[in-house]
């Protein structure tokens, strides 16, 4: 899902894509059990280190954008900027936050018994069905075979789904001395929209964008170019 968009990245800098633990070309031969946030920021921070890639434009979409947060907090060194494309930071947000604890129980409700329809589940519930009947039969079989590594999320520690997610305090939120650019899409859930509503308060150094669609954002789209663009300079953190 980000190939296409790695490709026109790439054209304004070194581009560096990876899935994380658990799915696609990350999975395990047999399916973790739980996967925590400290486990996939720790891997982003790794990958950052092993290709020498620091600080770097971070771009995270939903929950990568949780992750990209809470490796901006943990590993600042590692960052230079934040793109937020609707993080999944639930908890920021009361409304949103109830909407998450809804979405989980309404997933462990449905895949009890049938843990290969996770994916799906969580793509129908949050985003709609019609979300979901308007992916081609092999985006669906993508999905389908992230529904382990979904449970493994919602089972584990810290994630957007899963029972204690993270909580980040003001002051906390504040530290993140980063620019980030938060994008909203028109037709995403509201809790998403209630985040960065909230995420845009918290972080110090901020741009809003509102573009059209639903919550699979273009990592690519123009907002995103420009501001990697007036970002790709020597940073002024290091």
């Amino acid at each position: 899902m980000w190939a296409d968009a790695a490709t026109e990245l790439a054209r304004h800098g070194r581009c560096i894509i990876y899935d994380r633990r658990g799915f696609h070309r990350s999975a395990p031969p047999r399916p973790f059990a739980t996967l925590d946030l400290v486990d996939h920021v720790d891997d982003a921070a790794a990958v950052l280190a092993a290709l020498h890639a620091g600080p770097a434009i971070v771009i995270g979409r939903s929950t990568g954008g949780l992750i990209a947060v809470e490796l901006a907090r943990r590993f600042p060194d590692k960052v230079k900027a934040l793109v937020l494309l609707e993080p999944a930071l639930f908890t920021i947000a009361p409304d949103a936050d109830a909407w998450a604890r809804g979405l989980r129980r309404h997933v462990l409700e449905r895949t009890n018994g049938q843990p290969g329809l996770a994916a799906e589940v969580v793509i129908r519930e949050a985003l709609g069905e019609a979300t979901w009947e308007s992916f081609p039969p092999g985006l669906k079989q993508m999905f389908a075979g992230t529904s382990h590594a979904v449970l493994a999320e919602i089972n584990g520690h810290g994630l957007d789904l899963s029972d204690d997610a993270l909580e980040l305090n003001e002051e906390q939120l504040a530290g993140i001395r980063r620019p980030a650019l938060i994008v909203s899409a028109e037709d995403s859930p509201e809790a998403c929209r209630s985040v960065n509503a909230r995420l845009s308060g918290a972080l110090p150094f901020t741009h809003t964008v509102l573009v059209p669609g639903g919550h699979l954002i273009d990592p690519a789209h123009r907002a995103v170019l420009d501001f990697i663009d007036r970002n790709a300079g020597p940073d002024p953190w290091a």
